[in-house]
């Protein structure tokens, strides 16, 4: 069985033993032996732990990355899977969040009617968005959305156009953007001004979204590999 140090395996990935040992101590790889001098061994298992993980963080970020080899080391493999498929479902409803901002900019000059379907409450919405009710009432305060009161009980109510804005702050916000920069774009939707500003930044989300899509083919193929390897013993 080939040996490794920690300096071997930061060498292929650029980063200092010092990182592998503590992603040693965190659980993202699996613990190595020691020799009686207390030296770490690591062997080829690690090294494909290492690229596992590391793929991962590229893929998932890295909470979710460690959480994966975390559940992997504690012998809960369905676990990993879920987490793995909770990242894949979320990059399918962020394209298909940006389907949706498409289409909608193809309308730009028709005002949306409140009969284009049911107002929804603030719980609705953020359930629909997977936010809190708080982040919704962060974007209010930006000038994102601008719910109605009904006239009753006070309660915020979210229209069509604040169904269309509130979606579109949510992939804009994922893509990294500012809620000034938001802010910005949807006003432009609302008053059918220029599309500039929107159609970049729609651009430069869907690169992101090819790229994460491509790092998740990249992550799977090392994650199956280090699975297969540690099933080998």
């Amino acid at each position: 069985m080939v040996t490794l140090k920690p300096a071997d395996l930061a060498r292929e990935h650029g980063i200092s033993p010092q990182a592998v040992r503590n992603y040693e101590r965190d659980g993202f790889l699996p613990r190595a032996d020691r020799t009686p001098s207390g030296y770490r061994v690591y062997t080829e298992v690690h090294a494909a732990a290492l690229r596992a993980f590391l793929a991962l963080v590229r893929a998932h970020g890295h909470t979710i990355a460690g959480q994966i080899m975390n559940a992997l080391h504690e012998g809960r493999l369905d676990h990993a899977l879920t987490l793995v498929d909770r990242g894949h479902a979320q990059l399918l409803r962020d394209r298909e969040t940006l389907d949706s901002v498409r289409k909608a900019v193809g309308h730009l000059t028709e005002a949306p009617s409140v009969a284009d379907g049911p107002a929804r409450t603030i719980g609705e919405l953020a359930r629909r968005l997977r936010v809190t009710p708080a982040t919704l009432r962060k974007w209010e305060e930006a000038g994102i959305i601008s719910p109605t009161r009904d006239p009753v009980t006070g309660y915020r109510l979210y229209h069509a156009a604040d169904v269309r804005d509130a979606e579109l702050a949510h992939l804009l916000r994922r893509g990294g953007y500012l809620l000034e920069h938001v802010a910005e774009v949807v006003r432009q939707i609302r008053t059918a001004g220029g599309t500039e500003a929107l159609a970049d930044a729609l651009s430069a989300w869907q690169g992101k979204l090819t790229a994460q899509g491509v790092a998740m083919l990249d992550a799977a193929t090392h994650l199956s590999a280090y699975v297969r390897a540690v099933e080998a013993g």
